[in-house]
């Protein structure tokens, strides 16, 4: 609270777990006044079915301070799995000081935004579509805030290393939208032994480019990375579009642009 016995309010959501403040949202700043109005709509992109079961929506009430450290005013949170798909639900809740973070959430993986992936079995050309789509929430890499973004994917194992694409480097934003397709030729049978292995990467010039996240689907892959996979190997001929989270760390890639 301020001298003058005001606020400076804003909100911040962050879903939890989630150390990454590439899934963090916040309103604008309305100035001296506790009792605030905002009629904002945040939106998160790329909410899986596993995050509505398993993800907490954290609702922070801070005082912001041109001149100190933000003050924290107040938090809530509200589990995923309260809400309903295409329904609106009102909450009136009282504010708690902050909440102790369960210590399991800092073993998690750090979430590094999400990706929208389509998949599809084409029968008459015997192969294998992969569709980069956009992008959601992304970690910033750069010192402006953004990234410039860019998808590479492969189908492993890869002897031969001739799997690799990549989508075109978008300028300077957060939510790129690539809407590109790859084509692998690959008979159906073998496609059970494939790892189709998809990365982001922030493009720099003149040095190394960052790596963002990634993900991984296929027969070794758990929850909707497998279920994305296995609905693609028995629907030929159906694009499959999902939504998956993208962690700064692949087990078993080799991270190197």
């Amino acid at each position: 609270m301020d001298h003058n016995g005001l606020a400076d309010p804003y909100v911040k959501l962050h879903l939890l777990p989630g150390a990454s403040k590439a899934n963090k949202l916040r309103t604008k700043t309305l100035r001296n006044t506790l009792n605030p109005t905002w009629n904002e709509t945040l939106t998160y992109y790329g909410i899986t079915d596993e995050d509505m079961i398993r993800k907490t929506l954290r609702i922070s009430v801070c005082d912001e301070d041109k001149f100190r450290h933000n003050e924290f005013i107040g938090e809530t949170r509200i589990p995923l799995k309260k809400l309903k798909p295409n329904q609106t639900k009102n909450f009136n809740i009282c504010l708690e000081k902050q909440l102790p973070i369960d210590k399991t959430e800092d073993k998690s993986l750090e979430e590094r935004g999400r990706i929208l992936i389509s998949l599809k079995y084409v029968s008459q050309k015997q192969g294998l579509q992969v569709g980069i789509m956009r992008c959601a929430h992304l970690a910033a890499m750069d010192a402006n805030g953004y990234s410039d973004p860019y998808v590479k994917i492969y189908l492993k194992p890869d002897e031969d290393k001739k799997s690799k694409h990549k989508t075109a480097v978008k300028k300077k934003t957060l939510n790129p939208e690539f809407n590109e397709e790859f084509f692998y030729e690959i008979k159906h049978g073998d496609l059970a032994k494939k790892t189709l292995e998809v990365t982001v990467w922030d493009y720099d010039i003149g040095k190394s480019n960052d790596f963002i996240g990634g993900v991984v689907l296929g027969i070794n892959a758990k929850g909707e990375r497998l279920k994305h996979w296995f609905d693609c190997l028995k629907n030929k001929d159906k694009k499959i579009e999902r939504w998956h989270t993208l962690t700064n760390e692949l087990p078993g890639a080799v991270l190197s642009d």
